[in-house]
């Protein structure tokens, strides 16, 4: 079920995604993201995540995380606000070279500071572009210019430095905004300014414990009353998502070893009562990487054949290293004339029951082990969405095929109207219906009965 590891995660979740108790009483921090590629949602915000979870490994508490657009005025507005009234604030986005890149600026005149050369950050920056066979232009020569009252934190992943200011007793970290810069900055220079500055901080250690196959109210109610284990730093978190349902256990405490033996009571329980449901915990592991260990341990191979899925199966099995081990091979037969004429399943079974059927389902399964000689061969073949279903089969109906060697089977479902969802939830049935099979567990995911050929 995967090897159990600690990790730490930032707690304002929408109460929409979970339901979580815990209490704590460590330092407060903010996060201020700039961008209108974020408010419009041309860009998804992952960088306040990763800073969330950064400084709650840091033993803060995040109390807010505002976005915000490309505005002067703002940016200094928000910024004083929650310099003031947080221990420490991180800003993220608008140190680029282009003219609403403005963020420098703001900060700048917030801390009554002019913008002054740094002689190391323009040489790296030189260097980057000689390297690159790029003509320096006077506009990534201005990103060497920093506010002469911050500690500059140098960045070997960029352009654009990061920015260290304090103000009685307040810190502010201003970092790019592109990601894999922001994270660097974020792992190699802001962290080890805050654990310099406040090295007594309590800290939040965190389990990730993944199921899949039973939706969230049932796992709920399976895990049962938590008033006996919740409460004095501890708490726990349901984390819906289309796959299935991840449980966060918290628990704070002045070390990791005090932390983790307040943990020790929730996590027998849920241990006990998730059971087999449990499929890892490590929030890093997915399904596809556990059902490929459990392949390469049982010396076993996997084929697939795909519809409604296109390719989204075959894509999540691969994305595992290693996987060439036990991953023989794939076909994306969408239309009725690839199922016959590539997979080579019968006409005369798509004819009489449709390509959204049982006999085709189990029929596509069975020709994908014999066509790469796998062990396995699965298959899916459904009605996506959001278009084109029926009285008998409506939106969101999917067949998925099993074939081993001493037995093929399909289940049904009947996802939702969201075309995308409803490939996810596919992907994830198929291999957690394959993880099942392997450990020969009697349940099939969400109580689905699986009809025999």
């Amino acid at each position: 079920m995967g090897n159990r590891n600690v990790n730490i995660i930032v707690i304002s979740i929408s109460s929409m995604l979970s339901k979580t108790l815990f209490s704590n009483c460590m330092r407060k921090a903010h996060i201020i993201s700039i961008g209108n590629e974020l408010l419009i949602g041309d860009t998804v915000n992952t960088n306040a995540a990763y800073i969330g979870q950064s400084l709650t490994h840091l033993g803060f508490t995040v109390e807010q995380i505002s976005t915000i657009p490309d505005n002067y005025n703002l940016i200094k507005e928000k910024v004083k606000e929650f310099l003031t009234d947080a221990d420490v604030t991180i800003v993220t986005g608008g140190l680029g070279p282009t003219h609403d890149d403005i963020t420098k600026k703001a900060v700048a005149e917030l801390f009554n500071s002019k913008l002054v050369q740094n002689e190391d950050v323009l040489e790296y920056v030189k260097k980057i572009f000689r390297d690159r066979g790029f003509t320096l232009s006077p506009s990534n020569i201005e990103q060497a210019a920093v506010p002469e009252c911050c500690e500059v934190l140098f960045n070997k992943q960029g352009t654009a430095p990061g920015m260290w200011f304090e103000k009685e007793g307040h810190y502010l970290a201003v970092l790019p905004g592109v990601p894999y810069e922001m994270r660097y900055l974020m792992d190699k220079r802001v962290a080890l300014k805050i654990r310099s500055l406040f090295p007594a901080l309590s800290v939040r250690v965190t389990d990730y414990v993944k199921t899949a196959g039973i939706p969230e109210s049932s796992l709920s109610d399976l895990i049962g009353n938590l008033d006996e284990y919740t409460g004095n730093g501890v708490g726990i978190a349901y984390l819906p998502n289309p796959g299935g349902v991840t449980l966060r256990l918290s628990a704070d405490g002045d070390t990791v070893e005090l932390a983790e033996n307040k943990l020790l009571a929730i996590r027998r329980m849920v241990d006990k009562k998730a059971g087999d449901l449990i499929y890892a915990k490590n929030k890093d592991q997915s399904l596809a990487e556990v059902v490929g260990k459990i392949l390469s341990a049982q010396n076993k191979t996997i084929a697939v054949a795909e519809s409604c899925t296109g390719g989204m199966l075959a894509n999540e099995i691969t994305n595992v290293a290693g996987s060439s081990a036990t991953m023989l091979g794939g076909v994306v037969a969408y239309s009725n004339s690839a199922k016959s004429d590539i997979l080579g399943v019968d006409e005369k079974l798509i004819k009489k029951y449709g390509a959204v059927s049982e006999p085709v389902a189990i029929s596509m399964a069975k020709q994908a082990a014999q066509k790469f000689g796998a062990d396995i061969g699965v298959s899916t073949t459904g009605i996506a969405g959001p278009d084109g279903g029926t009285p008998e089969k409506p939106v969101g109906t999917v067949w998925m095929g099993f074939s081993f060697k001493d037995q093929s089977f399909a289940l049904k479902t009947v996802f939702t109207n969201n075309r995308l969802v409803n490939k996810e939830r596919t992907v994830m049935v198929v291999l957690e219906t394959v993880r099942r099979r392997l450990l020969a567990l009697e349940t099939y995911p969400y109580e689905l009965k699986p009809h025999f050929s």
